[in-house]
């Protein structure tokens, strides 16, 4: 497993020298990825839960938020557990989203996938403020929180929240054209 690099760790300021950096992410790779499995019973989930846990261990190293180094397994084992319960929750929320959208359709009506011009969508991103687009493609590529977000581009939570519907909304307008066209 990689250990996350420093630009994955976004305005945080280096307290730990990268080659501790890289011993803990060797240390750390496997038991993680063993509880992801163990856990997830998915191995690219475990995967992705290497990787949040690790980047979370060192933005919490880095911005001094751990206080005794020695208890550094608990610290990971308590990133793992909440993690782990966060992806589940998000699972648990997809599915039961699904099959509540799939309740209230006809009877043996499948509905097709959003077909989108990419070029269209393209220029409509390039339409964007530098920030709309850096939320909207956070968010959609990225996977990430509007807290990640907010800490990066120096946001509330709220704010980006508020940014993004806006955005979205635009977005859709740009590629679908106004209402009473």
């Amino acid at each position: 497993m990689q250990c996350p690099s420093g630009r994955d760790v976004v305005g945080a300021r280096a307290a730990v020298p990268n080659e501790d950096e890289r011993a803990i992410c060797e240390k750390y790779a496997g038991r993680i990825q063993a509880y992801g499995l163990r856990h997830l019973r998915d191995r690219p989930a475990s995967e992705d839960l290497v990787q949040h846990v690790l980047l979370s261990v060192l933005q919490a190293l880095r911005a001094g938020r751990v206080e005794d180094l020695t208890r550094l397994d608990a610290y990971v084992l308590g990133t793992c557990r909440n993690a782990v319960m966060d992806m589940r929750r998000g699972h648990t929320r997809r599915k039961r989203l699904v099959e509540e959208s799939l309740a209230v359709l006809p009877e043996g009506y499948e509905p097709r996938p959003l077909q989108v011009d990419r070029m269209r969508l393209e220029h409509c991103l390039r339409g964007l403020e530098a920030r709309e687009r850096a939320i909207v493609l956070g968010t959609f590529l990225e996977d990430r929180d509007a807290d990640e977000i907010g800490q990066a581009l120096n946001l509330t939570s709220g704010n980006v929240r508020v940014i993004r519907h806006r955005a979205l909304a635009r977005l859709q307008v740009c590629i679908e054209g106004p209402a009473n066209q």
